[in-house]
């Protein structure tokens, strides 16, 4: 196709993304109609309905991926029929747990809108940015003999577990998981392009020590304040120094004015720093026995520029020492980014500029989502979905003009990515 032609096909599936609110309405209300709470992480259920949505994409060819039982993940491939590059839709079909007791004033499954918002349990993380990415895909598909390659859809079970039996399995056995660019719809805000996220390092303290009535503590050794010994070391962790790459230190810099307004101030302080949430301790029988056991787990994240493997050294420096106290890292992820000035990362940027009418903050990303997995494989990739509004509580709701934003971006990104160079 000419250059004229292009455009006009770019300019007509942005009319149909519009045209087509209802439609994304419909499909986010069936997504969050089906639970699919993690734990237990069982995505039989919502696989169901995300392969039944998939259906309704022209020429798709659809695999069901099941490594556990009842932990199902999609895999949706649509052809151009040229030889070009592929590029991969990714997302998650599990939620947060449902909480029914939290104090709704909507059923958490019933998908109700009202007053231009949309509410149910994982409306926001993430079942609002898949159906932003079925759409996307589905419209490209009644499109495709405008652009060359192939996309792919990747919609995973799992990621609240951190992935391993859902786009970790994916990466690993299916080829064509991996692509050339990866847009993943996972929660956020459409005025951010998300290049990176921090790493984490879950970790498990232990301590023991010899029983004693309290108020003879003088015949006994106190596990827990010999954990407490161990925890103040575990804070140290966030003084540990390192050097962050200088254009992911500019990047945060530079994002900080509208990025903090929609994250929370101090979210680049965040982004820059070692934090270390101690998150549930464990120990003890009463208050007049001294107590012989107690365990604590914590949640570190790691900003670009230090490695999990800096940390597990220095606690095991710092730890040894002390007597009764073990300790484990119970999960361990590094830090990942796409350097921001990556094609994937400045196409999106300059759709969301386009769709927006301002241009968005290109950031980090605080949380964790399954591009954990695609960056360290070598597969550029970007995060932009939707706001989160009471996202793991009561109401949780997104708005229902994102949607459509999010939606177009992704559109739009997706087509300029599989026709450049043509």
């Amino acid at each position: 196709m000419s250059a004229a032609e292009l455009q006009q096909v770019r300019s007509a599936l942005a009319r149909q993304v519009d045209g087509s609110l209802d439609g994304l309405i419909s499909v986010t209300q069936r997504l969050v109609g089906v639970a699919s709470p993690n734990p237990p992480s069982d995505t039989e259920e919502i696989a169901k309905v995300a392969e039944a949505l998939l259906r309704e994409i022209p020429g798709i060819e659809i695999e069901v991926i099941e490594p556990a039982p009842r932990v199902k993940s999609l895999i949706g491939r649509i052809r151009s029929g040229k030889p070009g590059r592929r590029l991969i839709f990714n997302g998650h079909l599990d939620t947060f747990p449902i909480l029914e007791s939290l104090p709704w004033t909507v059923p958490p499954l019933g998908g109700v809108l009202k007053n231009g918002k949309l509410y149910g349990r994982g409306v926001s993380d993430m079942k609002g940015g898949l159906a932003c990415s079925i759409l996307a895909a589905k419209l490209l598909a009644q499109n495709r003999d405008a652009w060359s390659g192939e996309i792919v859809l990747t919609l995973a079970g799992d990621e609240e577990n951190m992935g391993s039996l859902g786009t970790g399995y994916m990466m690993d056995h299916i080829p064509h998981a991996r692509g050339d660019a990866n847009i993943c719809g996972d929660v956020g805000s459409p005025k951010v392009v998300r290049f990176g996220e921090k790493g984490l390092m879950w970790v498990e303290v232990e301590a023991t020590g010899s029983p004693a009535h309290g108020a003879h503590v003088h015949r006994g050794t106190n596990a827990i304040d010999r954990l407490r010994t161990a925890l103040d070391r575990l804070k140290d962790l966030e003084d540990v120094p390192f050097q962050a790459p200088p254009v992911v230190t500019a990047a945060i810099a530079k994002a900080k004015a509208i990025s903090e307004p929609l994250s929370g101030a101090g979210e680049s302080e965040t982004l820059q720093r070692v934090t270390v949430n101690i998150g549930t301790i464990e120990g003890g029988t009463s208050p007049n026995l001294v107590p012989t056991h107690c365990i604590a787990r914590a949640d570190i994240r790691l900003p670009v520029g230090i490695t999990t493997d800096v940390l597990v050294a220095k606690l095991d420096e710092w730890l040894a020492p002390l007597e009764g106290v073990t300790w484990r890292a119970i999960r361990r992820f590094e830090p990942s980014f796409t350097p921001p000035g990556d094609e994937i990362v400045q196409r999106t940027a300059k759709v969301a500029a386009e769709v927006l009418g301002e241009a968005p903050a290109v950031n980090m990303r605080v949380g964790g989502s399954d591009s954990r997995w695609y960056r360290p494989a070598g597969v550029p990739t970007v995060v932009l979905g939707l706001t989160p509004f009471n996202m793991g509580g009561a109401d949780e709701y997104v708005l229902v003009d994102e949607l459509l934003a999010v939606a177009k971006i992704h559109t739009l990104t997706a087509f300029d990515f599989l026709t450049a160079g043509q």
